[in-house]
């Protein structure tokens, strides 16, 4: 019985027996469960789920229904049920996930509303209490109305996506339709988030290319770097850009075609990229979308979990409905074609991948969330793989990977030399010698002085 119970509950806490002097120790389960996804507590249960009953089950109900209409507010909607475990009373008391958040425990003059993180009830922190307070009057961050005047900002982008994709130019009308501006001419957040020049300083995105496996490289630790800002297009398009100028692609001939095996899936690239604007937690401030490319792998990270609380890796990837935490945000981006509005992105990343010429199972792409972040794992598919000089174009393709070998390796050292402590002119002599030589070859002072443009006379030497 308790294993079914238990196998139910999406959520759940042990209690060996009912504190009624200490009931906080419980009550907050019960405010965190409501607050999220809704939970189950078990007493007369050990943590190791062992039976251990209770004394007087009766009086233990009457208790529990008593202090959470005395404690909790709003009154959280439960079911308190007993059961018979190995021959001892026990008490389930399931919550439901509620819909007037945030749920508080209240006592002494101080109320507290909880959320779960992992299997701990913990007080909310600001953000996540400014979500529960949201959620509770049914609105959402993206259409409430900012400080801004739309009259201040300019949307260029916008204007030039809806062209390019409708056919028709944007009217001003449209703005209202699509939420972007109350009848006062104020900005939403979601208008604040797509003008060009975007007030909503933390929405900015962070690429790195690291060099190697980790944020380590040793002597250069990023080969290439970009922070940009503004209109959610901009970061858009600026984010896949910076993913393809850091990937390379390999082909091979067939009999009658060339098939291209790029590092990554670029349909899936845009579909995490946009998951990552679209659906982040503008809530949480000091935290940004962030591109993160290794040799092996690329990371796209997000603040934010799922928007319904629940974590990413224990689901089921085909069975997720779509739940919008900016909705307006997501309609738009709908409207403008960047995705589509019945939520297919997680599909759309998976099948990408499967579909390339060069995907293994192993490279699977991987989704993580927590209550504070969500991430996408996408792997380099031709990390670690040798070229087939066989069914590759043999002489282009092992030049195309010889050459590649020395661009990295020219940027590799292009920018350990942007980072020295020297003179400008230094700096040069140092470049062109590299040019010339390159790492191995050996030179000698005459050719150092030759290409700093400096002449030995009588012991001395003088520029030219």
């Amino acid at each position: 019985m308790i294993d079914r119970w238990i196998a139910e509950a999406t959520e759940c806490d042990f209690k060996v027996a009912l504190e009624v002097k200490k009931p906080k120790s419980w009550l907050k389960s019960v405010s965190a469960f409501a607050n999220g996804i809704g939970g189950t507590l078990f007493f007369g249960i050990d943590n190791d789920r062992n039976a251990v009953g209770l004394d007087d089950a009766q009086t233990d109900a009457e208790a529990i229904s008593r202090l959470i209409k005395e404690r909790i507010t709003p009154y959280p909607s439960f079911v308190l049920a007993p059961e018979r475990e190995d021959g001892k009373d026990i008490l389930v008391l399931s919550v439901s996930a509620g819909r007037s958040t945030p749920y508080y425990y209240k006592a002494d003059g101080i109320m507290e509303a909880y959320i779960r993180i992992g299997n701990e009830s913990v007080i909310a922190p600001s953000y996540a209490l400014n979500q529960l307070i949201l959620k509770g009057m049914h609105r959402t961050y993206d259409e409430l109305v900012s400080e801004y005047d739309f009259k201040d900002y300019a949307f260029s982008k916008l204007r030039e996506r809806y062209k390019a994709w409708t056919g028709n130019s944007m009217e001003e009308k449209l703005f209202d339709s699509f939420d972007m501006r109350d009848e006062h001419g104020k900005l939403t957040n979601a208008g604040a988030l797509l003008a060009d020049d975007s007030p909503i300083r933390h929405s900015r995105l962070f690429c790195t290319r690291w060099n190697g496996l980790d944020k380590s490289g040793g002597m250069v630790d990023a080969l290439d770097s970009a922070e940009f800002s503004g209109s959610l297009i901009i970061l858009l398009n600026e984010g896949v850009s910076f993913v393809k100028r850091n990937m390379k692609t390999r082909w091979k001939k067939t009999a009658d075609s060339r098939v291209e095996m790029p590092d990554y899936c670029e349909r899936s690239v845009f579909e995490a990229l946009v998951n990552a604007l679209i659906h982040r937690d503008y809530l949480i401030l000091g935290s940004e979308v962030h591109i993160d490319i290794y040799d092996d792998r690329l990371t796209i990270y997000s603040p934010g979990g799922m928007p319904d609380g629940t974590r990413i890796q224990e689901r089921d990837l085909s069975s997720i409905s779509s739940t919008r935490r900016n909705p307006v945000l997501a309609d738009i981006f709908g409207r403008l074609g960047y995705m589509e509005r019945q939520g297919s992105g997680f599909k759309k990343i998976t099948e990408s991948y499967h579909a390339a010429h060069n995907y293994r199972a192993e490279l699977e792409p991987k989704f993580y969330s927590d209550v504070t972040s969500f991430q996408v794992t996408l792997y380099n598919l031709n990390y670690g793989q040798s070229i087939d000089k066989t069914s590759i174009s043999d002489e282009n393709q092992l030049f195309d990977e010889q050459k590649a070998v020395v661009s990295e390796k020219n940027q590799l050292f292009e920018t350990f030399l942007l980072g020295l402590k020297a003179k400008a002119s230094t700096k040069e002599t140092m470049l062109k010698l590299y040019h010339k030589f390159g790492f191995d070859a050996a030179f000698a002072r005459a050719d150092i002085m030759n290409l700093a443009g400096v002449t030995l006379l009588t012991g001395r030497c003088i520029d030219r």
